[in-house]
C-alpha cells in the first residue's frame, strides 16, 4: 500500500475526480442560460473527456494550453447544439477558464497550509509508520477536492445569482469588457506562480507571506469577475427601465389621442344635440302651420343625413376602448386579418380605463405583429366576469413556435428590445398584478390565447 505505485494512483485519481468536479461545475455554470439543459450536460461531458484525453494522450503543449483548448471544445459544442447568443457562450468558456485558475490555486494553497500543520506535529515528527503517512496524504488529498468544489461552485452560485438577464444577447463590446479581466487576471497568476516555482527551486523554502498574497489575489479576481457581473448586469437594468419608461410614454401618448378622438366624438354629439333641437322646432312648426307634406319631407331628408354620418363601430361599454379596438380592427383588417371582438368593459368596477388600454394595446400589437402574412389569420378579443373576477382573452392564429424565459415564464421576443419590443407582455403583467391578478398564456392548436385575470372589489 505504501510503496511509490500507490501514491502515484492517488495523485492520479485525484486528478479525474478534480475533471469530474471541473465538468459538473461547468454544467452548473451554463444549464441556467440555454434552453435546454443537454446543452450545459454536453459541454460539461466534453469537457472531462476533453481533459482526459489531452491528459492520456499528452500533446505538446503546456497545462495552461490544455485547458485552454479543452474551454474552447466546451465552447463549440455549446454553439452547435444551440445556435443562438454566441458571444456569451463565449463569455462562459472564458469565464470559467480563469475562474478555474483560482479557485484550484485558493485549494492548493489551502491543502499546503493543512499538510504543513500535520507535518508539525509531534506525532509527525514522530515518523509514523508509512501507511499512515499514505492515510494523511489521501485525507488532504480529500481536503483540497472538497476545497475545490466547494470554493467553485459557491463562485459560480454567486455568479449565477448576479446574472439577471439570462436570455438577453450580449454584445461584442460587451464581451470584450467583461471577458479582458479576468484573462489579466489569469496571466498575472501565471505570473505570480512561475516565480513561486521559481523561488522554491532555487531557495527550496517559501516565505509563508507569499502563499497568503498568492490567496488574496485568487480571491480577488474572483471576486471582481463577479462584481463586473453585477455591475454589467446593473446598467442593462438601466437600459431595460429606460426602454420601458419610452414605451410607456408612447402608450400615455396613444392614450391621449384615445381621449381626444373621444372628446372630439363628444363634440360632435353635442353639435348634433344643438342641431337635433333645432330640427325637432322646425319639424313642430311645419306640423302646426299644416306642412305635413313638407315635415315628411324635411324628415325623410334628416333621416337620410343621419344614417350617412351613422358609424358602424366596436360599443364595448367605454368611449376609449371603443376607438382602441376600432383602430386595431381597422389596422389588422388593412393586414388581411380577421378581427372578432366581444369585449365589454367593466363599468361598475374599479378598474381604470388607462389600465385597460395598456393591456389591449399590448396584446393586440403583439397580436397583429405575430399574424401578419399567415394563411387566414385572425384575432379574437373577448372579455367575461366569474364572480369577482374580470378576464380578458385574446387570441390569435400562430404558426411558429415559443422560446420561453424560465425566470418570468414569458416567452423570449425573437425582435430587438432596442426597438421598443419584448416589454409588451411585462407590462400587461404589471397591469394584472396592480388587480392582485395575473396572465397566463397557452398555444395549442397553432393558436397563442393570453388570458387576463383582475380582481374586482
Amino acid at each position: 500500500m505504501s510503496d511509490a505505485a500507490d501514491w502515484s494512483s492517488v495523485g492520479v485519481a485525484v486528478y479525474m475526480i478534480e475533471l469530474c468536479i471541473d465538468g459538473y461545475c461547468l454544467n452548473r455554470l451554463i444549464k441556467p442560460f440555454v434552453q435546454q439543459a443537454k446543452v450545459a450536460l454536453a459541454a460539461g461531458i466534453t469537457y472531462f473527456l476533453a481533459m482526459i484525453v489531452l491528459y492520456v494522450i499528452p500533446p505538446h503543449m503546456g497545462i495552461f494550453t490544455a485547458y485552454l483548448l479543452g474551454s474552447f471544445i466546451a465552447f463549440l459544442v455549446m454553439c452547435i447544439m444551440e445556435r443562438r447568443n454566441y458571444t456569451q457562450k463565449a463569455f462562459f468558456a472564458i469565464t470559467y477558464f480563469s475562474l478555474r485558475w483560482f479557485t484550484a490555486a485558493m485549494a492548493d494553497i489551502l491543502y499546503d497550509y493543512l499538510y504543513k500543520i500535520v507535518e508539525n506535529t509531534a506525532w509527525y515528527k514522530g515518523n509514523p509508520p508509512m501507511y499512515m503517512q499514505f492515510m494523511v496524504y489521501v485525507g488532504g488529498c480529500a481536503f483540497y477536492l472538497i476545497m475545490v468544489f466547494m470554493i467553485t461552485y459557491a463562485a459560480i452560485c454567486f455568479i449565477i445569482k448576479s446574472y439577471v438577464y439570462k436570455y438577453e444577447q450580449m454584445s461584442k463590446r460587451e464581451l470584450f469588457m467583461l471577458v479582458i479581466p479576468p484573462l489579466l487576471g489569469v496571466v498575472g497568476y501565471k505570473i505570480i506562480r512561475y516565480y513561486r516555482v521559481f523561488y522554491i527551486l532555487e531557495s527550496r523554502k517559501l516565505p509563508q507571506i507569499y502563499d497568503l498574497l498568492l490567496f488574496v489575489y485568487c480571491s480577488v479576481a474572483v471576486t471582481v469577475v463577479v462584481i463586473l457581473i453585477i455591475l454589467y448586469q446593473n446598467i442593462k437594468a438601466e437600459q431595460e427601465e429606460k426602454l420601458a419608461n419610452q414605451m410607456l410614454s408612447t402608450q400615455i401618448d396613444d392614450l391621449k389621442r384615445h381621449i381626444g378622438q373621444v372628446e372630439n366624438l363628444y363634440k360632435d354629439i353635442r353639435g348634433m344635440k344643438h342641431d337635433m333641437t333645432n330640427h325637432i322646432l322646425t319639424l313642430e312648426r311645419l306640423y302646426t302651420g299644416n306642412g305635413a307634406a313638407q315635415a315628411q319631407e324635411y324628415a325623410n331628408e334628416l333621416k337620410a343625413v343621419l344614417l350617412n354620418v351613422a358609424v358602424d363601430g366596436i360599443k364595448s361599454g367605454n368611449p376609449i376602448t371603443d376607438t382602441i379596438l376600432q383602430e386595431w380592427k381597422t389596422d389588422a383588417e388593412k393586414r388581411n386579418i380577421r378581427f372578432d371582438s366581444d369585449f365589454h368593459f367593466p363599468t361598475d368596477s374599479n378598474i381604470n380605463a388607462f389600465d385597460i388600454s395598456v393591456i389591449l394595446n399590448n396584446a393586440l400589437q403583439n397580436a397583429v405583429e405575430n399574424t401578419e402574412g399567415e394563411k387566414d389569420a385572425y384575432i379574437g378579443v373577448k372579455s367575461y366576469r366569474r364572480d369577482n373576477a374580470y378576464m380578458i382573452e385574446i387570441s390569435n392564429s400562430f404558426e411558429g413556435t415559443l422560446r420561453w424565459d424560465v425566470e418570468c415564464g414569458l416567452p423570449i421576443t425573437s425582435k430587438s428590445k432596442i426597438e421598443g419590443h419584448g416589454y409588451g407582455l411585462h407590462n400587461i403583467r404589471n397591469v394584472a398584478r396592480k388587480y392582485f391578478g395575473d396572465i397566463d398564456i397557452v398555444l395549442n392548436n397553432d393558436e397563442f390565447v393570453l388570458s387576463v385575470m383582475l380582481m374586482i372589489e
